[in-house]
Order: C-alpha cells, then structure tokens, then sequence
C-alpha cells in the first residue's frame, strides 16, 4: 500500500533542446515517486536562459507519449520574475548578500586556485569598499548579486544517499544581466508551488545543500530530495547528443515505439524483464523506490 502525502513533485525541463532517454528516465521516475505517494506531479519550464523555439512543445509531446500526465497547467520561470525580485529584495535587507563585479573569466580563475572547495566562489567581491565598487560600475561592470553565506556547509537528506554534507559558497542571486540565477529561482518556485519532493538526477545532489541553505535563509520549507543515478554512454559520460539514437524521435526513427522506450526504462530500473510492455499503471502498482538500482544506466547506444 502507498504512502499517501500532500503536496507535489515535479519535473522541471530546460526548453534547450529535446529530451534525451536518460532526461525522459529521470522524469518518468519523478512522476513515479510522485504518484506513488499520493501526491500532485507538476511540469515547470525553466526558461530564464536557453530556449530553442519548439522545444517545449516537443518535450511536453515526449513526456505524453511515454504515458506521463501532470497535473494543472505548465508554469515557466519567465512569467515568474517578480517573485524572484522580491526574494533576492528580502535577503537584501537582511543583509545577506553582496555585489559581486567578477568577470566569468576570473571567477574560474579564482576558482581553480589552490584553496577552497573545488569550483567554489572564493569571495574575491565579498568585502569591497564603497569606493571599490564605484571604481568597478565606472570600469562599467554591472554587478551580480550573491549570497553572503554565513555557514561552511549545510547538511540535506537524502532518501537514495541517505544524509548528504557539502560546502556552502556564495551563490549568486541575480547574474549581472538582471536574470535571476538557477538556485534562487528553483528554490522560490518549488516553495510557491507546494512543492515537497524533488525527485532529479544524482549530478545536482552538490546543489541540494545550498538550495536547502537558501531556503532556510527565505524561510522556506525544504523539500524531501531523491537524487536518481543518471544515463551514462560507453565511455561513463553523462549521456548527450552526440552519443546517438538518444532521443524519443531518434528511437522512433530507429523503429521503436514509446511503449518499447517506457519498457527500455523500465527494464534498465529493474521494473521488467526484458521482453515486458508495461504501463505506467503497471509500473507504479509496483514501484518501491528502496528496490531501484543505485548505479547508472549505461545507455545502449547501438
């Protein structure tokens, strides 16, 4: 018998280009441990940096076809600023950030220096004078806006890694162009969507304890994480494009069905053997998050 639970999980694209399997996994996963605990699932375009026009659509389309529903309409990030304004406003206040001048090129710089966290912000704007920064707005830099962090780490759990530390840097905010940055903007959505489950690839478990240190910082609940190993090619990379037949057109193409792709997944979950076609009714009657595999999927690329 599934727990049952209020609020929701989501699955939260970039319309940067199609879907690979190893995305289309990740959410169908996401919808699994939604639904099995009794919650909504929600879409959320994260559209504040790349789009590619027809991207969306062909996204939402994949998620449909492999047998996904969510519930209410989808919400993008783009039509959302002015709650990003008011929380960056709000940790203003209290004083919890600074300006930071930083050019991308010296921040990696700085960043593969021989101390502090590997590709942590080590500060280098963090105590500036008033007179500093005039100098830097009349080299006409404009600044970004981080995050005065006033804790080393911060500590998250986990329900497939279990209780999870990491450090804690200064994270920007807002980028130097007005556009509010990654973490702030997840961290603000998922609170204002209800949104209690995060179920997304292991490569952004990193991110977790500083988005949970966010949060805390705005006053936001903190979210139940699940960090799911991800799709990897022949040579241990995260799966991308130029691996192959990598997406659902790719697959079509080649003859698949997206039943026989939801039943690739399925088996690469340990959810079916491998001449099953189960449904998504079939796979959620049995998921059991405890029974799913913790090492990647190794796409078959032939």
């Amino acid at each position: 018998m599934h727990q049952h639970a209020s609020g929701a999980g989501r699955f939260a694209p970039s319309p940067s280009g199609d879907l690979h399997l190893g995305n289309l996994r990740t959410a169908l996963l996401a919808w699994l441990f939604a639904r099995s605990t009794g919650r909504r699932f929600l879409i959320r375009v994260e559209d504040l940096d790349r789009v590619r026009p027809g991207a969306e659509q062909r996204q939402l389309d994949d998620l449909a076809a492999l047998g996904l529903d969510w519930d209410g309409p989808v919400v993008r990030q783009s039509d959302r600023l002015p709650r990003y304004d008011a929380a960056v406003a709000s940790l203003v206040d209290a004083g919890l950030t600074y300006e930071c001048f930083c050019t991308r090129r010296e921040i990696q710089q700085a960043v593969s220096a021989p101390h502090g966290p590997d590709g942590h912000y080590p500060g280098t704007c963090r105590n500036l004078t008033a007179g500093q920064r005039e100098d830097k707005r009349a080299q006409g830099r404009t600044p970004a806006i981080r995050l005065r962090a006033e804790k080393p780490e911060y500590t998250v759990e986990d329900m497939l890694h279990g209780s999870y530390t990491d450090a804690i840097d200064d994270v920007v905010l807002r980028r130097g162009d007005g556009i509010p940055a990654y973490n702030l903007a997840v961290v603000v959505d998922d609170a204002a969507q209800g949104i209690d489950q995060v179920v997304r690839g292991d490569d952004l478990l990193s991110s977790a304890p500083r988005q949970a240190y966010l949060a805390s910082l705005l006053g936001l609940p903190v979210p139940h994480y699940a960090h799911v190993p991800l799709a990897l090619n022949a040579e241990g990379k995260r799966l991308a494009k130029r691996d192959g037949a990598v997406t659902l057109a790719d697959q079509r193409a080649r003859g698949r069905t997206p039943e026989e792709v939801r039943a690739m997944m399925a088996v690469s979950l340990g959810m079916a053997g491998a001449d099953d076609r189960p449904t998504t009714a079939e796979l959620l009657a049995t998921f059991d998050p405890n029974a799913l595999p913790s090492t990647p999927w190794v796409f078959p690329t032939a």
